[in-house]
């Protein structure tokens, strides 16, 4: 008898288990979105409707929350790969590295874990689908760098859904007879479309690549391309939304899905310094945790949410030198600071020598709204007139960060938008800021508190599986 009790209370305990494990995870990644990134969206959002206070992201309404550190395995700042690397499998490694520990093994990621337990696995970015972050969940390479090999792995994982922008540097610059990584995924298996639209008429394919139509695509100095910004982009230009709509779509003829969606541009606008289009990649990230979420409220019991983020970039500051924020002014900004580069660059190449100041004073109306819905000084105006001069002469010297490079002045007029709104900036590269993780659904409790990022992948699959991750 008393055997019989014992292993009744054994499958109780098994069925409580199961009644326990997700069925859909959702695991969102806001590649470099420090806590602050979220703050200044929340706060300028509240300015908009004429307030102080804030007006709360879909992520942060979530009943569970916490924090990541976030040191590499080599630098206590890490990059997005070694980062990556660690949310995807749990494991440290070293920075430049993608998808190995240091001493070069495989660290298996938690996607390519549940593939093997019979999940339906997407990964998914608004950059390039073999970038640093989405190659970490399925490639194995000892350098982010090696976008070829990371895509070549990509189109092998036998994953149900890609989607992204392109792929970077599709052709294997080392050996011309290689095939392109596009014909690579076909004979994979894999059907490729081509936008929102595209997909609708080809969503039954067993194995999807969602990709942004070429003529949409904005690109990066990395040389491969994004999904268009929301600043004047076209109507047919694929979003992170539908992409998140798009993966629900294709993995849920499945019975369990993981579907990893990177929002990737936040951290390339914070390379940048630039607030306003940080705010524009943060709110675009909203829209697609909201589809995420939306579906979560149809499967409360079966789905998890978890958000987080693979470090913090720029070490962005609200307030400075002044106890007031003033950041309802960024909606005078209308384009990102690298497309204002190329406006006034090409009307240098347009007019040369004969371009005035107040054509370029008239792109800077438009752009960023200086003269017109931000008062400009005549202090700021000799400065901004000042690097005009100095472009003319051909003495600019450009400024360089990681993704982008504009002229002197473009950069005076980005500082003095900022500087207007009172948003600062520390450095143009990562930080070692802890990031938020916020989480919903089965499990998300777990998720509560202060974690290393090596936590996330092994509590996702333990959760999932009830195994533990190795």
């Amino acid at each position: 008898m008393k055997r019989f009790y014992l292993l009744m209370i054994g499958v109780l305990c098994s069925i409580v288990l199961l009644a326990q494990q997700p069925k859909y995870i959702f695991y969102f990644i806001g590649d470099g979105m420090g806590v602050n990134a979220v703050t200044l969206t929340e706060m300028y959002m509240a300015e908009l409707q004429g307030r102080i206070g804030i007006e709360p992201l879909c992520m942060t309404q979530f009943p569970y929350s916490g924090q990541l550190r976030t040191f590499s395995a080599s630098h206590s700042i890490t990059d997005s790969s070694a980062a990556g690397t660690c949310l995807a499998s749990g494991k440290k490694t070293t920075n430049h590295m993608e998808g190995v520990t240091p001493d070069g093994s495989p660290a298996v990621s938690v996607a390519e874990k549940l593939k093997q337990e019979g999940w339906a696995v997407g990964v998914s970015t608004s950059v390039s689908i073999n970038h640093a972050t989405p190659g970490a969940f399925y490639a194995h390479v000892e350098s982010r760098s090696d976008y070829y090999h990371i895509g070549q792995q990509l189109t092998q994982s036998n994953y149900d859904f890609f989607a992204g922008g392109t792929f970077i540097n599709p052709n294997n610059k080392n050996n011309a007879d290689d095939p392109n990584l596009y014909d690579m995924a076909e004979q994979e298996g894999y059907v490729i479309a081509r936008g929102y639209a595209d997909f609708l008429t080809k969503q039954d394919a067993p194995k999807m690549i969602l990709l942004q139509p070429n003529e949409g695509l904005d690109k990066n100095k990395a040389g491969g391309g994004c999904l268009p910004r929301s600043f004047g982009r076209d109507e047919d230009a694929l979003t992170l939304a539908q992409i998140v709509e798009a993966g629900i779509m294709s993995l849920s003829r499945n019975e369990k899905f993981f579907l990893m969606v990177e929002a990737g541009q936040i951290d390339m606008a914070a390379h940048s310094n630039d607030a306003a289009t940080v705010i524009d990649d943060m709110l675009e990230m909203n829209k697609a945790v909201q589809v995420a979420y939306d579906f979560y409220l149809q499967h409360p019991d079966e789905t998890l949410i978890v958000i987080t983020a693979d470090h913090e970039t720029g070490g962005l500051t609200l307030g400075v030198g002044s106890s007031s924020l003033k950041l309802k002014l960024l909606q005078n900004q209308k384009v990102t600071s690298d497309t204002l580069n190329e406006h006034i660059t090409n009307l240098c190449e347009q007019y040369g020598k004969r371009l005035k100041w107040e054509q370029v004073k008239q792109v800077l109306t438009q752009d960023f709204g200086f003269y017109a819905g931000i008062e400009i000084t005549p202090e700021e105006d000799a400065a901004l007139r000042k690097q005009f001069v100095i472009m003319q002469k051909g003495k600019d010297k450009s400024v360089k960060t990681l993704y982008s490079e504009i002229k002197q002045l473009s950069n005076a007029a980005l500082k003095l938008i900022n500087k207007k709104a009172k948003v600062g900036w520390i450095t143009t590269s990562h930080t070692a800021n802890p990031v938020p993780v916020f989480a919903v659904g089965v499990g998300a409790e777990r998720f509560a508190g202060w974690h290393d990022n090596s936590e996330v992948a092994p509590t996702i699959h333990k959760l999932a599986t009830g195994k533990v991750m190795e």
